[in-house]
């Protein structure tokens, strides 16, 4: 098969094969690290698990259940071939399949994030190319310091505030919990408010400077005087020639942006009681639950690495001129 004329031909193909080769790679590595890690904490993990629950009849059934009674390296490699066939093993506190227990708290953070990411482009979109384009003016004074004060906030203290404006003082929304978005949309909307708000100002204090500063930096082109000189309307060269340019730095910090509230919401998540992958790592790391912390670390390095994708996909489709190489 000539590769040359396969890539040619059918470019978008090729990128992703080249993609998804380039992203097991990093799985495998994330496993060896994440397995690594495992066995390196000091101490016995099946012993630390059972705490009180301990008897000798109980550890070494616990032992044999997890296969940390074979050696290092079959357990290695019996628990890579496990991971890409999706069985992550089962929990050490309640003996539930870790894959099973994943996917049910999946949907609560994908929700979290989706909806925290769109709070945040929604301020800072609009924030930063009004920044950008009334460059040293009040209004760009503001914006910047509100981002900078958004920026310096902790999540945890912007959810407690929020908690006592919203729901202890006037009493509009509920302090926690979680409904399913399918089952009761109503009580969804309402829980997911606050968490939401927390973990999309939050983003939106660091995505509005890099928005002001991918806007200022394509105003400055070549291209803008141009189109400024042959008299076009300025909501024309704003809206084509200067934000869709910047739109590629934009998506890099999106991306990252969701990356990180999908991989990192713990403290939101505990502070709201929200069910999702945040609280569920920071139980089992209280409760030394390794193979739900092994699962939970692999499947926030999947969604990484399918953000990332999906990222690198809309580069081309928002600017045809990159390659797809």
């Amino acid at each position: 098969m000539n590769v040359g004329k396969l890539a040619a031909d059918h470019p978008v193909v090729v990128f992703l094969a080249r993609r998804l080769l380039h992203s097991a790679v990093v799985l495998v590595g994330v496993l060896i690290v994440v397995f690594a890690l495992a066995h390196l904490v000091p101490g016995d993990p099946v012993r630390i698990a059972l705490g009180t629950r301990y008897t000798p009849e109980a550890y070494a059934a616990l032992r044999s259940a997890s296969g940390m009674d074979r050696p290092i390296v079959e357990q290695f490699f019996t628990y890579l071939g496990s991971a890409f066939t999706g069985n992550l093993g089962v929990s050490f506190r309640n003996g539930d399949p870790v894959t099973v227990t994943l996917l049910e708290r999946l949907p609560a953070t994908v929700s979290l994030g989706l909806v925290g990411i769109g709070i945040a482009l929604l301020i800072a979109l609009p924030a930063g190319i009004w920044s950008a384009l009334h460059e040293g003016r009040a209004s760009d004074a503001i914006v910047r310091i509100a981002s900078q004060f958004g920026v310096s906030i902790p999540d945890f203290w912007m959810g407690i505030l929020l908690i006592g404006v919203f729901a202890s003082t006037l009493g509009w929304l509920p302090t926690s919990g979680y409904r399913p978005l399918f089952s009761d949309p109503g009580g969804w909307l309402r829980h997911i408010i606050l968490p939401g708000l927390t973990v999309g100002l939050v983003a939106a204090a660091i995505m509005t400077r890099y928005v002001r500063s991918a806007v200022l930096e394509v105003t400055a082109m070549g291209y803008v005087r141009t189109a400024k000189s042959k008299g076009l309307a300025p909501p024309v060269i704003t809206f084509r020639h200067i934000v869709r340019n910047a739109l590629l730095p934009v998506l890099t910090i999106t991306g990252i942006q969701l990356a990180t509230i999908l991989g990192g919401v713990i403290v939101v998540e505990v502070v709201f009681a929200w069910p999702g992958l945040g609280r569920l790592v920071f139980n089992s790391v209280a409760a030394r639950d390794y193979p739900v912390i092994q699962g939970a670390v692999l499947l926030i390095a999947v969604l990484f690495l399918l953000i990332n994708l999906i990222v690198d996909v809309l580069y081309a489709v928002v600017d045809p001129r990159i390659r797809l190489s």
